[in-house]
């Protein structure tokens, strides 16, 4: 581990010397993720992306070159989530998709900004669980569906500060 790193504990997550307090998954970390199970998987997790909402907010970045490559979320933005999908666990536009997915582009500022983990991708196993991000919470202590989630201004600050080898690391509690 480096100070790269984002470290998830019973105690909060560490990054750059710091611990900011985060949300985990309702089912708690998970050494057996499954789709649908509500568990943050345990494990070491690269950084493989971020996207944003351009219409809620400024480019993160501030118009610099950031360490994970930077989209903006548009309309029909989607992430699938069922395993008999050929696009299991991979994001697309298609605002008429005929398998179970998530809006990316949700009404709740949920998603305003997310980091995108390697869990399970780019070749997804069905049914191992899908779309495990980084974004912001409801509230503090709220759970998300699997995710981490933070404060929306710690998000920010964290996105700021990545390195290119940055990655989450979710210990066993």
């Amino acid at each position: 581990m480096s100070p790269d790193d984002l470290v998830v504990t019973p105690l909060g997550c560490r990054f750059r010397g710091r611990l900011f307090p985060c949300s985990i998954g309702r089912g708690g970390v998970s050494t057996t993720k499954r789709e649908g199970d509500g568990a943050t998987p345990v494990g070491t997790h690269h950084i493989v992306g971020a996207a944003f909402r351009a219409d809620r907010m400024a480019h993160p970045f501030r118009g610099r070159r950031g360490a994970v490559p930077m989209t903006a979320i548009r309309p029909g933005d989607i992430w699938s989530d069922d395993g008999t999908d050929p696009a299991y666990n991979h994001g697309l536009n298609a605002p008429d998709h005929p398998y179970s997915h998530e809006k990316m582009r949700r009404a709740d500022p949920l998603y305003d900004l997310i980091l995108m983990t390697d869990w399970n991708w780019p070749k997804a196993v069905p049914g191992k669980g899908s779309a495990i991000f980084i974004h912001q919470w409801r509230k503090p202590g709220h759970p998300t569906e699997g995710c981490v989630a933070f404060d929306p201004g710690v998000l920010i600050w964290i996105t700021r500060n990545l390195s290119a080898r940055s990655r989450l690391i979710v210990k066993p509690f």
